[in-house]
């Protein structure tokens, strides 16, 4: 499994508008120059993010986009699996797959079935909300 730039982009864009959203509608614009990301690519995810119902978007003067719900609502799960074609950690995992011939006799299947479940598991354990905090895990030791 490797996050792509748009599963990697469309999380700080959710983070970015979870942190403003007391601003109202945010332009793109002023998203892409605070995550230094391309407008152009912001938009195709933008437009991804509020096909999913995840972003609100109005046009124009005072225009933007803005979160639909609180950032509580939104996992890093629900955001990867909407952006990446896959986050399972091998093919025969990827949903729609075809059935391995080898599936039945795979000694190696309950492994990767296993890192797949944990996978998900602990991004739907994490929410925007989350990562909103500045706190980062392991930044917590006192001497």
């Amino acid at each position: 499994m490797l996050i792509s730039t748009k599963g990697r982009y469309s999380l700080r864009v959710m983070v970015d508008l979870a942190e403003h959203q007391s601003d109202g509608y945010i332009p793109l614009k002023t998203i892409a120059e605070r995550q230094e990301i391309s407008e152009k690519y912001l938009e195709s995810i933008a437009k991804l993010l509020v096909k999913a119902g995840m972003l609100s978007g109005i046009r124009g003067k005072g225009g933007g986009y803005k979160l639909t719900k609180p950032p509580e609502c939104y996992t890093a799960g629900s955001i990867l699996r909407l952006t990446e074609d896959s986050i399972a950690p091998v093919s025969c995992l990827e949903p729609h797959a075809p059935v391995c011939p080898r599936m039945a006799d795979c000694r190696t299947l309950p492994l990767w079935k296993g890192l797949d479940q944990i996978i998900n598991e602990y991004l739907d354990s994490v929410t925007i909300a989350d990562l909103m905090r500045r706190d980062a895990e392991g930044n917590d030791y006192i001497i």
